[in-house]
Parts: C-alpha cells; structure tokens; sequence
C-alpha cells in the first residue's frame, strides 16, 4: 500500500529507478496503462515499469491525440498510475506543450507528479499519432534546444527524444536527428514508425552505445515483434502503447450493446471481473485492516 503508509514508498526517486532498469542487460518491457486499475493489473502480471501513451490517455478523455491536452491533465494521470502500481513511468510529453521554458516546466511537472522518463518528439502542432502520414517536423536545431531545456530541468528524470523523420527524411535523416538529439542531451532515443526489420536493424548500428525505445503500436507501420525479437535488433526498451485501451474498449462495446440488446448484463456476467476480483486488485481488505490498525492505537 504505497501510496498511505510512508515506510512502504520507494527510498529512490522514479528516475533513479527507470535508469536501473534500463541498465540491465535485457530489454525493458513496457505496457501502456491508461488508467490506475490497469497499472496495477499490468503489475500484478510481472512488469517493473509502465508506459502511459498520449493516444491511451485523450482517447479515454474522448479526445484525438492531437495535442490538445494541458501538462496538468497529463500529471493528473501520472498520479494515478505512479500511486496506485508504486512503479516507475515513461510517459509520453508529446512536442512538449510548447517552446524551451515549456518543456522545462513539463519536466518539473512531470517528475513532481512521479513520472520516471518522459519523451519528447520533434512534431510541430498539430502533432500527430507517429503512424499517420503529414506529420509535420520541427528543424532539427529546435528540438535539440528542447532536449537540452529538458536535461537542465529534471533531477533524476530520464530524457527519451522520439524522432518521426524516417517517413519524410529518410533513414538517414533520422539518425541524423537522433545524433543530434543524442549531443544535447538526450538518455535515449525513439525512432518512431520505422517499417521493416531491417530498418530497425539498421538505426540501431547506426547509432552504436545509445540506448533505443521500439513501438510496438497494433495497426500501425511497424510489423509485429516480440520484445526478443526487438531486444535481438539493438533496442533497450519497448512499449505497447494503447493495448489496454482496446482491450478495455472492445469489451465496453460489447457491454453496452448486450445491455441494449437484452435489457440487462447477465449474458456479459462471465467476462467481468467479479466484485471479490476487484477488490482484491484495489487491496480494499488491506486499507481496511490499516484503517482498523490506527483506530486500535488511539482508542485508550
């Protein structure tokens, strides 16, 4: 119960504790949780860091992932997830909600809230899913100083530049970008929506030492890898940006029209999550027994 009983809270920060991970020698695996009870499911099943995506996050507000969203509405969910599973966060800071100052405050904000990593990527607003095509890129110098406005203002925060060039500026003009991003500061790097195995394969010896972030969206640009198969290509980390919230989606659908259709929810009984099931993963028989230990110590 991390979050109401201090002795229980992590001694390092976030930041300390995303780098760790991402030092050792396999790769980091990183679901999206869109939500607090999905970061503690995605713990619950083994995972030592999350991932919280900006299209997870305004697709469950009801929003386009257009950049829309505030650095407050963000760190609203950053605390939420970094609560409720204890674990350290990437989290998707889109162009930074702005120019240098921005991108420091969204820092500040950011790791405040207890987010462990945060990338960055070099779209112009609107900026777009990496996977759509018209994304319109920042020059390549604007977003270094960006980068380094980044490294300045956090502690212990790790600092992944995503770039979105492969698609209109090539490989080349990737790495290049990445290398640049790399000298102002950057931890790691996240060439978003390259599109064949041997593309990753070659950003990755194009960019010897420098940790990499692989996207492994579901209908998208990028055919399907596993995290072994990304590890074996170069990439220190990857993440399954939005797949909880499909899941999640998918099964609300056939919720609400079983409800429509049958007048009720007892065709749909089989596949919740019973009342016992959620209250086991929310440890609501744990915030009892601590509530019931602080009355016994103050009653004479």
């Amino acid at each position: 119960m991390p979050y109401l009983v201090a002795d229980d809270l992590p001694r390092e920060s976030a930041g300390r504790r995303f780098r760790a991970l991402l030092d050792r020698p396999h790769i980091l695996q990183l679901p999206g949780a869109h939500n607090g009870q999905a970061a503690i499911q995605a713990r619950n099943a083994g995972f030592e860091a999350l991932y919280l995506s900006g299209a997870a996050m305004t697709a469950s507000m009801g929003l386009p992932d257009l950049g829309i969203i505030t650095v407050d509405e963000v760190s609203f969910f950053i605390r939420q997830i970094a609560r409720a599973s204890g674990l350290p966060l990437l989290v998707d800071g889109d162009t930074g909600y702005g120019e240098a100052l921005n991108v420091m405050h969204m820092v500040r904000t950011f790791e405040d809230a207890g987010a462990g990593a945060v990338h960055l990527e070099d779209q112009l607003l609107p900026k777009k899913c990496g996977h759509l095509n018209d994304k319109k890129l920042a020059d390549p110098q604007d977003m270094a100083a960006k980068v380094a406005a980044a490294a300045r203002a956090r502690r212990d925060l790790v600092i992944i530049a995503r770039t979105d060039a492969a698609g209109s500026e090539g490989l080349e003009g990737a790495v290049a970008r990445a290398k640049l991003y790399v000298e102002a500061g950057a931890d790691a790097i996240f060439p978003e929506a390259l599109t064949s195995v041997d593309m990753f394969r070659a950003f990755a010896e194009a960019m010897p030492g420098v940790k990499l972030l692989a996207n492994m969206t579901e209908f998208g640009r990028t055919p399907y890898q596993s995290a072994a198969e990304f590890e074996a290509l170069g990439f220190s980390m990857v993440i399954w940006p939005v797949s909880s919230l499909r899941v999640a989606n998918k099964a609300q659908e056939k919720l609400y029209a079983a409800i429509k259709r049958d007048g009720g929810t007892q065709s749909m009984l089989g596949e919740m999550q019973t009342r016992q099931e959620l209250y086991d993963t929310m440890g609501l028989h744990d915030y009892e027994a601590l509530d019931a230990s602080i009355i016994k110590t103050i009653v004479p």
